[in-house]
């Protein structure tokens, strides 16, 4: 499909159109490949997992104590008899008939003829004269059939679907999947990711900086980020203002990575030249979005390998903003996380916050739970896209949409929480 189909190129794009047409242009998912457990962290699913097994596969005791088979007439048995022992690990070797209990350990298999378990802080032992010893329980009134027991399948059952393609690997899932005995797993390869910053007045930290210079922190912001979405990096470090460097930059890292980032160089100033060695090497989609911070975002797709490529602005905070709103999904499409959304809650605003109909603006937030539960957020003070100790501050962006001129101190407002990247 060609860029031009969607007729993008100067027009300003609304939030939602940008997000449609990336969706059109990234590509699928990328390879496949089988990982063993203990590196899944992280990585997606590329295929749909069933358990082979119930979990747990006997019927279980949740509790250190007795299993009997507990009758609701407290007059038929005052007393049971203890029949035995089992422990995790191991099966009672015969039934347990009534009257009869046998002692169990959190985890053993319930022996046959025992449908509950008492807990040892609920029972006395005394012995006869014989030597056998009788157990009697404290309270028998708060007793209920079938307490403390762990049925057979109750958490996931033979033949189950456990997860399905797509997911991301937490450490909850990997505990989950290791209680399947699933030993490894297929999933998606990381994305190689090249990322470079852009112009003469930039400077690497460490390095003296000029009167007229700044130092490139969107370079390590993007590191971060891409680290924590599980993409592998490949730092091409700064770029001077130069058409025919920025040119060979792309050429090289369109046929080692699957995306390529820059920062800074997307705007109409004189020396803004990743628009223009981008149309030498590429095809220009759209790089004007009605948002703040971030308006100028190019987006394209570079050579034959139509490799996606993201010119974000070159202020720190539109960097940040427009990655999580844009880069984001994408690069989560190429990882297999095609249903993937922003967390949204609903919050009130303390104070009033500005806008301007027609752009969404992403404010950079506090939100807080107060006593009762309710959610409240608040500015973090000066919303310039340069000043980047608001995103330090923040634990979310407040999304104002494009309708609205303002919101009043009291309304309802959405926002994204910083979660998952942040």
């Amino acid at each position: 499909m060609s860029l031009s189909c969607f007729d993008l190129g100067e027009r300003m794009l609304s939030v939602d159109e940008a997000l449609s047409a990336l969706q059109d242009f990234v590509p699928g998912p990328l390879a496949m490949e089988t990982l063993p457990l203990s590196s899944l962290l992280d990585r997606v699913l590329a295929e749909d997992v069933t358990s082979t097994i119930d979990v747990p596969q006997r019927t279980n005791a949740a509790m250190d104590g007795i299993a009997l088979a507990w009758t609701e007439r407290l007059s038929d048995h005052a007393m049971w008899r203890l029949a035995g022992h089992v422990l995790a690990g191991y099966q009672h070797d015969r039934p347990v008939v009534a009257g009869e209990a046998v002692a169990i350990t959190t985890g053993a298999p319930m022996p046959a003829g025992t449908d509950t378990v008492i807990m040892n802080e609920q029972l006395d032992e005394s012995r006869d004269g014989d030597g056998v010893v009788w157990m009697s329980v404290s309270q028998p009134e708060t007793v209920k059939r079938g307490q403390h027991v762990r049925q057979a399948g109750e958490d996931i059952g033979r033949g189950d679907l456990a997860f399905t393609a797509g997911t991301r690997i937490k450490p909850q899932h990997l505990g989950f999947l290791a209680s399947l005995g699933v030993a490894e797993a297929s999933v998606y390869r990381r994305p190689q990711v090249t990322i470079f910053s852009t112009g003469d007045e930039v400077n690497s930290p460490g390095e003296p900086l000029p009167e007229a210079g700044i130092y490139d922190a969107n370079r390590f912001s993007l590191l971060g980020l891409l680290t924590r979405l599980g993409c592998d990096v490949d730092d091409a470090g700064i770029l001077p203002d130069r058409r025919d460097a920025i040119r060979a930059t792309l050429q090289e890292a369109a046929a080692r990575s699957d995306a390529v980032i820059t920062s800074g160089g997307v705007s109409v100033g004189q020396a803004d030249w990743i628009k223009a060695a981008l149309n030498d090497f590429g095809e220009l989609g759209f790089w004007r979005i009605a948002l703040r911070p971030g308006r100028p975002l190019a987006f394209g797709l570079l050579g034959e390998q139509r490799v996606p490529f993201f010119g974000l602005p070159g202020n720190p905070v539109a960097v940040m903003v427009t990655f999580l709103q844009f880069v984001q999904p994408a690069l989560r499409r190429l990882q297999g996380e095609f249903h993937w959304a922003p967390r949204r809650l609903t919050a009130s605003a303390e104070s009033s916050l500005r806008s301007r109909r027609g752009r969404v603006d992403y404010v950079r937030g506090i939100y807080r739970s107060d006593d009762e539960g309710r959610l409240w957020v608040r500015s973090t003070g000066q919303q310039g896209s340069g000043i980047l100790s608001s995103m330090v501050s923040a634990n979310c962006l407040i999304e104002i949409s494009a309708e609205l001129e303002s919101i009043a101190a009291g309304d309802r407002v959405l926002v994204q929480p910083f979660h998952e990247l942040l």
